[in-house]
């Protein structure tokens, strides 16, 4: 779940069958369906939700005089490889996927799959292109296949394939001169100019890869790669991963029985984890050198920086996730030196983008939660304090760009935690400058030099755009979007409410024929977890709640505590208990809602959400019925001792340490207590959350004669991004809304005896 225990954008891209006694039929989806307008959740998923046709991984060459990009037609997900002249604003393609593929089809390797879905990546051709450090050159990838485009004449040269496999988690050497890659479970490096490569690792295995993040890092830890460049080009440190010891969980494919199952290694809360070490190898060729720290004391390698310039250093945590450390590395003997410690009694976020160092490897930059909230600390080499940097936003979320020559630094944070804006930061002078305006979402990718940055921005009107800008951020153009308009903008409102104990934000849709006067049910649009918020000021995100709302209720979403952006004790106040702070802050900030709001109808709420947004609907209809009588719940855990180990026993602590917790945040354990509707959605091939979780929670409840419903997914994962079943699933929400809030009044509560 990570950053992410899934995002919920993914919820409406799911869809199959219904348990319900009867296969839906699956076709092209028509304008109205059962009385729903469906037309316009037909246009959001073949646009992606609008999104497909705009730029993305738009980056700058080091001199800022070019924007690199890619990009997909309005109604495709097939993207390639754009290049705009700063100046002109001039746009001209550099390779084409069709160009390659010629009618083809891409082919994938399970681990390359795998891969995407940890990324949350559910584009086709070009999903990724690396910029050589002095611009000159592009890396791309394309059905396991390397391409070097030379940007001065557009050449592109094929880099040789290999008995090895197909290659993974490709980039340049800071020289230029190598590519690195992934075949197989060994690390290879190929010299761009020869065209040669060899193995840098050996004897790799699915069991024991090298350069490869296991899963946990790759899901929980936002770290997707294995191994990292010298400054110098002339080394590489790379992960070895031994994870035999980790339980292997099977995956069949009921839908074609004749497919033997697939394995994953997945560690369950309170099991086995991969043994992770870390050891630099020369690009000549040569033994590694293993680094030296206490991996039974600190089993998690949470980060690894060795980039322009930096000194080789890692950052690791204990099981518990309560202490973590950050060494300098010396690479020629693998000895460690602690630089900083981090404690909490709760849990230490990781910051997977720290340190960051100055010029001179003299001074680095470190986030720390230590006194509260995040703070930005200047240290010196050997890891002491030197000073606090506090100016600018209120609330600091993390370091976007260092501008060396300057000794300034750009930071995103916001005084409102629906927000994020950009600051310049003095290091020295301690000032701080605004360098976006409008109440929204805005982010930045910066040149080398800081002279020239692309801003994203997603806006609380509904604008989406990036625009190139320059150091005083005037407008030098705006990367060219092909993507379709939607047909409405969200009538949305934003709002803090008031209960007993606390404030919280909260959103509110209402259908966009509003009749003042009127009561409307209520759709709660929930997430309810860690690490991401549902309250934000940027319209575009509640486009698909619109249409829900449209349908006659007026849809609203709520961050309690364990959301982000509200401090240190906030966050943790869900520690060894997931639900019960959570869904105190929930229902008591509906009340408020409906308190302040006469035309939501209390009455008559349902709640629906995917991952912990699934989780949280089930648990909200089971504990609360008094509060949500009807839930719709899309990939839920149902059962925290069958999620993996990083994510789960960072909030839940060790199993043997919380035994109570863990029964009382299981939805099995309250299956006698299921009084109102619930409809239970899951993919039967997620690798996530797995399939195992519907079916315990479905199981507890037949066991208690309890009825509830199910939709069945065959063949997909915990992100499935098919057009048609979007329709299909938002379809079937809304109808089960209606059917549980509308055309019946919700059933008296009743309780088990």
């Amino acid at each position: 779940m990570a950053r992410t225990f899934l995002h919920a954008g993914v919820l409406g891209l799911v869809g199959g069958l219904f348990a319900s006694g009867c296969a839906e039929p699956v076709g092209r989806p028509s304008g109205r369906a059962g009385g729903l307008d469906t037309s316009f959740l037909k246009d959001y998923a073949e646009t992606r939700g609008f999104s497909a046709g705009q730029p993305a991984g738009a980056s700058l060459t080091p001199d800022g005089s070019s924007v690199i990009f890619l990009r997909s037609g309005p109604r495709d997900v097939v993207r390639n490889l754009y290049e705009m002249n700063a100046a002109s604003g001039e746009v001209h393609g550099l390779l084409r996927a069709e160009d390659i593929l010629k009618g083809g089809q891409e082919n994938l390797t399970p681990e390359e799959k795998a891969r995407r879905e940890r990324m949350r990546v559910s584009a086709k051709g070009f999903t990724w292109v690396n910029l050589s450090e002095d611009g000159t050159q592009l890396l791309a990838g394309l059905s396991g296949r390397l391409y070097v485009i030379r940007r001065s004449d557009g050449h592109v040269t094929p880099l040789p394939e290999s008995k090895a496999g197909p290659a993974m988690d490709a980039r340049f050497s800071p020289d230029g001169k190598f590519v690195s890659c992934i075949r197989g479970n060994d690390l290879y490096v190929i010299d761009v100019a020869a065209g040669s490569e060899k193995a840098l690792t050996s004897g790799g295995t699915e069991d024991m890869p090298h350069g490869v993040a296991e899963f946990v890092a790759q899901e929980e830890m936002d770290r997707h790669s294995g191994y990292w460049w010298s400054s110098d080009s002339k080394s590489l440190a790379y992960q070895e991963t031994d994870q035999r010891e980790v339980e292997k969980l099977y995956i069949a494919d009921a839908r074609n029985p004749e497919n033997p199952p697939q394995g994953w290694r997945y560690p369950r809360a309170g099991k086995t984890n991969a043994k992770v070490r870390l050891g630099i190898v020369p690009v000549a060729g040569g033994s590694t050198t293993w680094v030296e720290w206490d991996h039974e004391k600190y089993p998690y390698m949470a980060a690894v920086h060795w980039e322009r310039d930096e000194p080789l250093t890692v950052y690791v945590q204990n099981r518990k996730q309560q202490e973590s450390v950050l060494y300098r590395v010396d690479p020629g003997t693998g000895k460690c030196t602690e630089l900083l410690k981090e404690t909490d009694p709760a849990w230490v976020n990781i910051r997977a983008d720290m340190p960051r160092w100055l010029a001179g490897q003299k001074e680095f930059l470190w986030l720390t939660e230590r006194n509260g909230p995040w703070e930005l600390e200047l240290r010196s080499a050997d890891g002491m304090p030197i000073k606090k940097i506090t100016q600018g936003p209120r609330s600091l979320y993390g370091v976007v760009a260092i501008d060396q020559a300057r000794r300034e630094i750009v930071v995103a944070g916001a005084s409102d935690p629906t927000e994020s804006q950009l600051y310049r930061v003095g290091i020295d002078r301690g000032d701080a400058v605004a360098l976006t305006e409008g109440r929204g979402s805005h982010g930045g990718h910066f040149s080398k030099d800081c002279n020239a940055w692309i801003e994203t921005v997603s806006l609380m009107d509904g604008t989406v755009k990036q625009v190139l800008r320059g150091r005083d951020a005037s407008i030098r153009a705006e990367l060219p979007s092909v993507a379709e308009d939607p047909p409405f903008q969200a009538n949305l409102e934003l709002t803090t409410v008031q209960t007993a104990a606390r404030s919280m934000h909260a959103a509110i849709i209402r259908p966009r024929n509003f009749v003042a006067g009127r009561k409307y049910p209520v759709i709660v649009s929930v997430y309810g977890g860690p690490h991401s918020n549902t309250v934000s000021a940027s319209a575009r995100g509640y486009l698909r709640n619109q249409w829900m709302a449209d349908q006659g209720f007026i849809v609203v979403s709520l961050d309690g505590r364990g959301t982000m952006h509200r401090g240190r004790d906030w966050e943790r106040a869900i520690y060894k208990d997931l639900i019960g702070p959570a869904l105190e802050d929930q229902a008591a900030g509906l009340q408020a809602l409906g308190a302040k709001y006469h035309e939501l109808d209390l009455s008559r709420v349902g709640i629906t959400g995917w991952s912990f947004g699934g989780y949280f609907s089930a648990m909200a209809v089971l504990l609360r019925p008094d509060v949500y009588h009807c839930g719709v719940a899309g990939a839920p855990v149902t059962d925290w001792l069958d999620y993996d180990t990083h994510y789960t026993e960072r909030y839940m602590s060790l199993p043997e340490d919380n035994a109570e917790g863990y029964k009382r945040c299981a939805a099995p354990t309250y299956a006698n207590d299921l009084h109102r509707p619930l409809l239970l959605i899951h993919g039967t091939t997620d690798d996530n959350v797995y399939f195992t979780h519907t079916i315990k929670l479905t199981e507890a409840l037949f066991r208690a004669g309890r009825p509830y419903d199910l939709v069945i997914l065959p063949g997909f994962t915990h992100m499935v991004p098919e057009p048609i079943v979007n329709v299909r699933l938002y379809e079937r929400i809304v109808r089960y809304f209606k059917q549980n809030l509308v055309d019946s009044r919700p059933v008296a509560l009743t309780r088990a005896k």
